[in-house]
């Protein structure tokens, strides 16, 4: 049985909001924002570095992550989530991820990957069934589109199901599935007979199911993630999402969960470059603070400079989802920018903190390293730059 993790270590971050953007959020999203920061300040920061030493998943955290409205903070309040707008949601994964990107994960992937897509395309016996204990942590589930063998193409899947009467037949794997090995459910998208994909709800317990833990990650140490496993699994034709067909169910839902990483990875940057402006204010060598000194100051100047863009640009991102304009594209570049420019901030924050920066005494590499990993999941920072390519020539570089 899991014990939780004791620390004494306290956490000193101060929001930093150079362009008062705090001044464009409602009253409710400052509400959200600060009950989850001081959640993260009490529950996260003390114990993280150790969980992720030890590349454990602090399970507890569960809980805790619904008694603050972070499972489906989108998700009408009469199935169990916040009732909040985009912005809401947004702001809190970039809290969330502020502690840790894997607890983050912990969150994104039940609201956007498994309440989401039960909401949007489930019937309303699997809204009533679900959501419910998903919103208040009773149940935890994960989300099976990649494969082994197909990553980047969902389309080339070869998970499949076929008909058997009152059921469908379920084979095939997915692999790097956050949450797999401790989940209730899985939202799970595989082929018919006739080549189309089809999602579907498949329950933990089911016979020839199972989820094997991949281990050996030196990043998103403290997020648990595994295999799906499905072997001649019975899937009752009732769990079946009975209107969306191809590929645009799953894509909705990766939307969806890539515009949670464009803020959340925002979080991971503020935490970096303040952890780098503390510590250059403390640490003195030649007889001043190194804060004195030209290239630390243009280190940290422009770190506060690519934070403030991307705080920007996904407070635009924010309205166009709240009016409903929002597009995959615009999602993406918001993605692809803000996780590249918080790895850069990163790697820059360790430097400024020398060789302290590659201790857990801070929380640097942790987020340096997980942010290698958010960099590549949820579409590729390649991928997302070919989406804007397509998106402005009308030419599509993957065919």
């Amino acid at each position: 049985m899991e014990t939780t993790m004791k620390s004494s270590k306290v956490d000193k971050y101060q929001h930093h909001d150079y362009y008062l953007m705090d001044e464009l959020l409602s009253e409710d999203h400052l509400l959200a924002r600060d009950a989850v920061r001081d959640w993260v300040k009490r529950e996260v920061t003390p114990i993280i570095e150790q969980y992720a030493e030890k590349a454990e998943c602090p399970m507890h955290l569960f809980k805790g992550l619904a008694e603050i409205g972070a499972f489906g903070p989108s998700i009408p309040v009469e199935y169990g989530g916040g009732g909040m707008d985009e912005m809401a949601y947004g702001v809190i994964m970039q809290e969330l991820e502020r502690g840790d990107s894997g607890v983050r994960s912990m969150a994104s992937v039940q609201s956007s990957l498994v309440m989401y897509p039960i909401y949007k395309y489930g019937t309303e016996a699997h809204r009533q069934k679900y959501l419910p204990k998903l919103g208040s942590g009773e149940l935890i589930g994960c989300f099976g589109l990649t494969e082994p063998d197909h990553g980047s193409n969902p389309g080339g899947m070869i998970t499949n199901i076929r008909d058997d009467g009152d059921a469908y037949i379920l084979n095939g794997a997915k692999m790097w599935i956050t949450n797999s090995p401790v989940a209730d459910i899985a939202v799970v998208w595989a082929k018919d007979e006739a080549g189309v994909v089809r999602g579907m709800i498949v329950e933990a317990d089911t016979e020839g199911y199972s989820a094997p833990e991949i281990h050996g990650k030196w990043s998103l140490r403290a997020s648990i993630t595994g295999e799906l496993v499905f072997e001649d699994v019975r899937v009752p034709k009732d769990n079946v999402f009975p209107e969306i067909k191809g590929l645009k169910g799953p894509l909705s839902c990766l939307s969806k969960a890539r515009y949670g990483i464009a803020w959340g990875a925002i979080g991971a940057a503020l935490d970096c470059y303040d952890s780098a402006l503390r510590y250059a204010l403390e640490r003195h060598q030649f007889g001043k603070p190194i804060g004195q000194f030209q290239l630390q100051q243009k280190k940290l100047a422009e770190m506060i400079t690519e934070i403030t863009k991307a705080q920007l640009l996904t407070w635009r991102l924010g309205q166009l989802a709240n009016e409903g304009r929002v597009t995959p594209a615009q999602i993406s570049m918001a993605k692809r920018n803000n996780v590249h420019m918080a790895l850069q901030i990163a790697r820059e924050a360790r430097q400024i903190h020398g060789g302290m920066g590659i201790t857990n005494e801070y929380p640097i590499m942790r987020h340096m390293m997980n942010l290698e990993t958010v960099l590549t999941y949820e579409g590729t920072h390649d991928i997302h730059l070919l989406i804007t390519g397509m998106d402005v020539t009308g030419l599509n570089a993957f065919k």
